[in-house]
């Protein structure tokens, strides 16, 4: 794989991306490692304390958006004394390469890893083209 074919946005469009953003909590950039088989490319994002349903996967533009919102948990009838975990959102763009076949991209949230299948493309077999006489 080469970097061509999935990588991060530039980190200047990241932010401003995220400016436009009305709420008041953080964003951070989750850590992504990207693997890539025969077939497909797969990346895992971590994203801890963010449920299924507050995950957002948009792409436009070959851009593959990736947003998530953790909320931070309140247990009955305790207080907290000290935290270093905080209620927050997680955001991150890539550009896409025109192998990813973006039509059949899948994703799954499992224990706080956004895992996002993204198919390569089915390249023409080579093969032998019979001529026929008319």
């Amino acid at each position: 794989m080469t970097e061509k074919e999935l990588r991060p946005t530039e980190k200047k469009e990241a932010a401003r991306t995220r400016a436009e953003g009305t709420r008041g909590v953080p964003y951070f950039s989750p850590a992504v490692d990207i693997y890539e088989t025969e077939g497909e490319l797969v990346l895992l994002a971590d994203m801890p304390g963010v449920d299924s349903s507050a995950v957002e996967i948009d792409l436009k533009d070959n851009v593959l958006t990736l947003q998530g919102h953790a909320l931070q948990t309140h247990t009955e009838g305790m207080t907290p004394v000290y935290r270093e975990y905080r209620e927050g959102g997680y955001y991150r763009q890539f550009v896409l390469s025109e192998i990813v076949d973006q039509e059949k991209i899948s994703a799954e949230m499992s224990h706080g890893v956004l895992k996002v299948i993204m198919p390569k493309v089915t390249k023409a077999k080579p093969r032998k083209i019979q001529v026929r006489s008319a």
